[in-house]
């Protein structure tokens, strides 16, 4: 008697380790029972939309509007780029965290590394309720990414993140203020696309 093979699905997430992208995958998972499923973080959404069109993934995962800041224009533009077919979208209550190496004070952070679409979630806490209206703002392509850089050095250690309470758990960081968004229910929503 042959034995039995499991297959694996492929799931690409738009972000590295921590992202809420990959939090919406992991939640898209349990849902559709996928018990052999594996994660390809892929950072971005025309890296999602490439792999899957590349046969690379069986199903993307990317935001593609939020509550409060609008449509997510990497999105918007790498979905005009490839032909997919939409499976189901994920509502994920976003709550944007300020992070950075432990002993860090706010008035000592010469600059906040993100993604663009949670720097635009948290524009009263940047610029008037956070301190740090003159902090110099830097738009990273991924919050998760930019806090695996901060942890592994590869931006400077005066220097903060925006992201997840899990990013920040992950990478060793110490979160200064949580609930930065600005709407406190800040839903997201992701495409599961295939």
């Amino acid at each position: 008697m042959a034995k039995e093979q499991k297959i694996v699905i492929r799931v690409g997430v738009a972000g590295d380790v921590g992202s809420f992208s990959e939090e919406a995958g992991l939640i898209y998972i349990e849902k559709a029972n996928l018990a052999k499923a594996t994660i390809s973080y892929l950072i971005n959404m025309d890296g999602v939309l490439a792999a899957l069109n590349h046969d690379e993934i069986d199903y993307g995962v990317f935001p593609v509007a939020n509550k409060n800041s609008g449509l997510v224009k990497p999105a918007i533009e790498a979905m005009g780029k490839y032909n997919f077919s939409l499976v189901d979208t994920i509502d994920l209550n976003v709550e944007q965290c300020l992070f950075a190496k432990h002993h860090m004070r706010i008035e000592q952070i010469s600059a906040i590394y993100s993604f663009h679409p949670a720097l635009e979630q948290c524009k009263k806490f940047l610029c008037h309720e956070g301190g740090l209206k003159n902090t110099k703002i830097v738009d990273w392509g991924d919050m998760a990414l930019a806090a695996r850089d901060l942890a592994q050095g590869a931006i400077p250690s005066d220097c903060a993140v925006i992201g997840s309470r899990r990013a920040a758990e992950i990478y060793g960081l110490e979160v200064l203020v949580s609930g930065i968004q600005d709407i406190k229910i800040n839903t997201t929503m992701f495409v599961i696309v295939r």
